[in-house]
């Protein structure tokens, strides 16, 4: 394997790392409106990636080929007001959703999100991916179900979350092949802030809308500090590490890999929520390490 396409497994497997704890930080927030979790997160992401952006331009300034000529940078301003909203109705959707439900049951609907890029990527980005690999996508995916089981009470709440979590999967697949087919135009930190500031954007009136909903304790220091470590960790570095990882390795790889935060959200939501993983959230860990084994070989 090429140095370049394991430095990008490196990338995402530390950002897998990181998402893990975006479930416990979201909980951590409550009683805060989904509205206002994400657009904080995605204003200090912005706020944080786009200052190391800002730095690492003024100590080496940018050339010309590297954005302002680039191929295929006509209408960018469009094409950054799709990727924001894109990135707002994902984050927004896959935070929405663990009000209805548990962490395992929406990360595992979240990540079959592998379907979906994997799609998109052959049809967007022209890239093929091996009948084998394909296989493999399919063993991961059965894996992440298996982590949510078969849920033996219905509600429409219940519902309500899957289909947020399924809406937050397919805008994860646009998001990721956005995220490949810029990279020969944009350097990584300023395409990452700009997702994310655009998304911030997107996300103001309706987080200003949920203000009068919001009780006092949402303004506690937990709440306020959950929202903030959000923005830094999962996102900041987390999903900056996933972007760069997309300009290295074939986009469904580097979701596959993504994948582990539904491990990673499973064992750190049973040591600090008291959510304890069933036998089957165990079972579909280790068949979706298999799926990732096919995929990689």
């Amino acid at each position: 394997m090429p140095t370049e396409e394991r430095r990008g497994l490196l990338y995402v497997g530390l950002a897998a790392l990181l998402f893990s704890t975006s479930p416990v930080f979201i909980r951590w927030a409550d009683p805060m409106s989904p509205f206002f979790k994400t657009w904080g997160r995605m204003l200090v992401g912005a706020i944080a990636v786009g200052y190391v952006a800002w730095y690492t331009r003024r100590r080496a300034p940018l050339t010309a080929r590297n954005v302002e000529t680039a191929p295929g940078h006509a209408r960018p301003a469009l094409r950054f007001l799709m990727y924001g909203a894109i990135a707002a109705i994902h984050f927004f959707c896959a935070l929405a959703s663990l009000n209805f439900t548990t962490p395992a049951h929406s990360l595992s609907i979240i990540y079959t999100a592998p379907l979906f890029v994997t799609l998109l990527s052959a049809w967007l980005l022209k890239e093929p991916i091996r009948p084998r690999q394909w296989a493999g996508v399919g063993v991961a995916v059965l894996g992440v179900s298996i982590l949510a089981g078969l849920e033996p009470r219905f509600s429409w709440g219940m519902a309500l979350g899957d289909g947020l979590a399924l809406v937050s999967a397919i805008a994860f697949g646009f998001y990721s092949v956005a995220g490949r087919y810029e990279r020969a135009r944009y350097p990584l930190l300023m395409y990452a802030s700009r997702v994310y500031a655009v998304a911030a954007l997107w996300l103001i009136i309706p987080a200003l809308l949920s203000l009068p909903s919001m009780p006092a304790e949402a303004w506690g220091w937990r709440q306020i500090g959950s929202v903030v470590a959000l923005g830094l960790g999962p996102l900041a570095l987390g999903h900056t590490l996933y972007n760069a990882a997309l300009r290295k390795v074939h986009a469904t790889y580097v979701n596959i890999i993504a994948s582990q935060e539904v491990t990673g959200g499973i064992i750190l939501s049973w040591l600090l929520l008291a959510e304890v993983p069933s036998p089957n959230s165990i079972i579909g860990a280790a068949v979706t390490l298999v799926g990732i084994g096919l995929v990689l070989r």
